[in-house]
């Protein structure tokens, strides 16, 4: 699957929640997790992330993360 200007899409997914403790990812409550969107590039999502990050940074327990969709969708790909 290509854009409009040809190169390939690298969908990145930015999302977060409070977790139970800082040292792991074991989110409180799965239904109050925030979707931010999804970004068709990691620049674009780290734009994101770091906006919605320093709205929350007074909550040590509330990450946000970026995941790389597009490792997930074609594993194979030499895309990073």
């Amino acid at each position: 699957m290509t854009e409009e200007n040809g190169k390939k899409q690298l969908l990145h997914l930015v999302f977060g929640g409070e977790l139970e403790s800082l040292e792991g990812v074991q989110f409180k409550d799965l239904s109050g997790l925030d979707i931010v969107g999804i970004f068709p590039d990691y620049a674009s999502a780290l734009v994101a992330w770091r906006s919605k990050a320093q709205q929350t940074v007074d909550n040590a327990q509330m990450r946000y993360f970026i995941v790389h969709m597009h490792r997930l969708l074609d594993p194979d790909s030499k895309s990073s």
